[in-house]
């Protein structure tokens, strides 16, 4: 790959998105000389999910020290378990540091992605009509962008307020309104305790109850924060511990349930102090393994719920009318706002995106049989095109940060294969790439999340893991911080 200064139509490399893996992915591109890339950010500020999403509460549910780059650690998180703000400033100061702003385009949607077979390069068109032909492509745009509202009948009738949780509407006071919560997710558990405190009165909408454990979440005291400054180590052996405890999640997920049975019973165990109503407790207690869905840390949601004006709604939703949802038992409940905490797209995130590989085979028509990548990261039929985040590298378990520098590091190698060999781009083998998923899924349908008992976003709509990755980190960097040449094939 070239490695001269920015500028024209046509740089080296184009990298979509400025979340933790677009800007992780433009500072290891300057740190090893690669200078001629360009970001392209659709929003008017980076960050990813970190500047969409400001509902009340929002906050990370991994260890702070965990959920950050292993080469900028920050010694100054205020706590264990970092608030929104915190983690988009600490994103801003590391862009800054690391000058990688000046290669971020901002407000720069991306339409369509088309490989030229001829040119050996690829076409990437905005929605503002500019076009870059650079000659490799970084996907970092992430799982989670794409809110999924519910299909609903009348859902287009509501009269009131609506909105999604990662599209907050900021505007609308909900002091003394009557709010419907529909969905009971990572998101939901945040921001319910907030806005419970507010509302005349809220109905939560709940189909599938979440397996939820106590937060370990406390302020560090400044001391405490001089010295994971000051020490030398201290702040990366607290990371170290707090990765090697998060990792010991992971055998009961994808070796044996049965391991996590201390996790269940501390769960269980949370339930019972936190509510003491029993019929409560049981419509809030799951019928499934722990692990199946995303295990969810909280404090405050239990005691939200045993409020006087707050009702937990388990029969499901008929029908949205103007000013009411009716109940799938028959019953009409008044609302002046419904709020969607249904997450997002995952799966089915790339089904309204325009990618065209070699031969303009479409990104869609490649994944007929399912979304697939070569070790999270490469696609066949696709030269010099990247994903970050792709398919089967999110955790149940721990970092995606971690998985993030490990693909970022894959990709490097593949550029440095490129390089060293004299070519013009690098794709991997369909047969190294088929061994590989057929490898992984083998491992999938004997974990948790397949055998676990319960519906999550994790699988397709064929029931098909497409979205974890089925062991330990320490295996996927193992076995993907470097390519393999033998797995891939370079065009010359």
């Amino acid at each position: 790959m070239s490695q001269r200064g920015t500028g024209g139509t046509a740089p080296a490399i184009v990298i979509i998105g400025s979340g933790f893996a677009g800007l992780g992915m433009g500072i290891q591109l300057l740190k090893n000389g690669f200078r001629d890339f360009l970001i392209v950010e659709k929003s008017e500020a980076l960050g990813g999910t970190w500047h969409d999403n400001t509902y009340p509460g929002c906050a990370c549910d991994v260890p702070s020290h965990m959920y950050s780059f292993s080469f900028e650690l920050n010694p100054g998180w205020s706590r264990m378990f970092a608030p929104q703000p915190e983690i988009r400033s600490y994103l801003e100061r590391v862009a800054d540091k690391y000058r990688v702003r000046d290669h971020i385009r901002f407000g720069a949607a991306v339409d369509a992605v088309e490989y030229d077979d001829d040119a050996l390069r690829w076409t990437v068109t905005l929605a503002d009509g500019t076009v870059y032909t650079p000659r490799a492509v970084v996907s970092a745009v992430g799982a989670l962008h794409i809110p999924s509202y519910p299909d609903l009948p009348g859902i287009e009738n509501f009269q009131g307020t609506a909105f999604h949780s990662a599209e907050w509407d900021h505007s609308y006071d909900l002091a003394g309104k009557r709010v419907a919560v529909i969905g009971t997710g990572a998101s939901a558990i945040q921001f319910v305790p907030q806005i419970a405190k507010k509302t005349a009165h809220l109905t939560l909408f709940q189909r599938t109850p979440p397996w939820i454990q106590p937060k370990p979440d406390r302020r560090f005291p400044a001391p405490v924060r001089k010295a994971f400054e000051k020490v030398p180590g201290a702040a990366r052996a607290f990371r170290a511990g707090i990765y090697w405890t998060l990792e010991a999640r992971a055998v009961g997920f994808t070796i044996d349930p049965r391991l996590s049975v201390p996790m269940e019973r501390l769960a269980r165990w949370h339930i019972k102090r936190q509510i003491p109503d029993p019929e409560l407790r049981a419509k809030v207690t799951p019928d499934y393994t722990i692990g199946c869905k995303r295990v969810l840390l909280s404090n405050d949601y239990y005691p939200a719920l045993t409020r006087p004006d707050v009702d937990v709604e388990t029969s499901g939703v008929a029908e949205v009318r103007e000013r009411s949802i009716v109940t799938a038992d028959g019953r009409e409940i008044e609302v002046d706002c419904i709020i969607y905490g249904t997450g997002f797209k995952v799966t089915d995130a790339m089904n309204e995106q325009h990618i065209t590989g070699r031969g303009g085979v479409k990104l869609q028509d490649a994944w007929a049989d399912g979304i697939e990548a070569h070790r999270g990261t490469t696609i066949p039929g696709f030269p010099n095109y990247f994903m970050l985040l792709g398919p089967n590298t999110g955790l149940g378990h721990n970092s995606v940060v971690f998985m993030v520098e490990t693909q970022i590091q894959h990709v490097l190698s593949c550029l440095r294969l490129v390089q060293d060999g004299g070519a013009e781009a690098i794709e991997p083998k369909p047969e190294a790439s088929r061994r590989f998923n057929d490898r992984m899924q083998r491992r999938l349908r004997r974990a948790v999340w397949n055998e676990g008992g319960c519906q999550s976003w994790y699988l397709d709509d064929k029931g098909v893991n497409r979205t974890l990755w089925p062991g330990h980190t320490f295996e996927f960097w193992a076995g993907s911080r470097k390519a393999r040449p033998e797995e891939y094939r370079l065009t010359r």
